[in-house]
């Protein structure tokens, strides 16, 4: 097999170094990087494009399931963690394997045979498992947004409303826009619909920002946000609105 580039992300110096010392076996397997946090995460994945990626899942800022969600590359990914609470959730994102701290020799040979098989194959699991695994998940609390090396953690309560632009939304929050490569109609399935509504069919509200609606002309009406902003609503949406108002 041809050289495998991997990566170790972990905020534990030892957990670190005992995978480290584990990949020693595999002369094939060059570790291009290693990361104590999903922010640098993010950017070395980005940058090196391993075949194979050690991930902690409980760390500072971001976690290892929404380091995998700003990804553009694709990689097999092996859980490395000690809280067993996760499994499911690995597996429903396709992870190759579930290390749970602290695992043996031989149980980090098991992962590693499964993950060069699949290595061999080609082909990684899609993006999609990731997407139908945060919907089982319930709303989301924050959204995360990549510009460029950058990413931004949004709080929820912190959006006032989003704007659909092409195959991007544009959220606005505290007083900010952030652009985001996400279709709105998705976007929206991870929203609490408590919270957020769909108001036109570019447009999601924050109800908690609405100041008051106002009649725009006959049959049309307009959200007046906290801020003095102005959207339009559908007259189509104006009923689903006025149910949450």
């Amino acid at each position: 097999m041809n050289e495998i580039k991997a990566i170790i992300v972990d905020d534990e110096d030892l957990a670190r170094m005992v995978i480290r010392e584990h990949l020693g076996a595999y002369a094939n397997v060059r570790i291009t990087a290693e990361c104590s946090n999903g922010f640098d995460a993010v950017k070395q994945i980005t940058h090196h494009e391993p075949q194979l990626l050690f991930l902690d899942i409980q760390m500072p800022k971001l976690n290892g399931f929404e380091v995998l969600e700003l990804l553009t590359h694709r990689c097999e990914v092996i859980f490395v963690t000690a809280y067993d609470q996760f499994a499911l959730k690995a597996f429903d994102v396709h992870a190759v394997d579930y290390l749970l701290k602290p695992f043996s020799r031989t149980r980090f040979d098991e992962a590693m045979a499964h993950a060069l098989r699949r290595i061999a194959g080609g082909r990684p699991e899609p993006a999609e498992a990731l997407k139908e695994s945060m919907k089982k998940e319930g709303p989301l609390s924050r959204i995360l947004i990549r510009d460029g090396e950058t990413v931004h953690v949004v709080p929820v309560e912190t959006v006032s409303h989003i704007e659909a632009q092409d195959d991007y939304v544009e959220i606005h929050a505290g007083g900010k826009k952030y652009l985001k490569q996400q279709r709105l109609a998705e976007l929206e399935t991870l929203l609490d619909p408590h919270r957020f509504v769909r108001i036109h069919r570019s447009t999601i509200v924050n109800v908690e920002r609405i100041a008051r609606i106002e009649l725009y002309a006959k049959d049309s009406h307009v959200a007046i946000l906290q801020d003095g902003k102005k959207l339009p609503i559908s007259r189509t949406r104006y009923d689903a609105l006025r149910d949450l108002l």
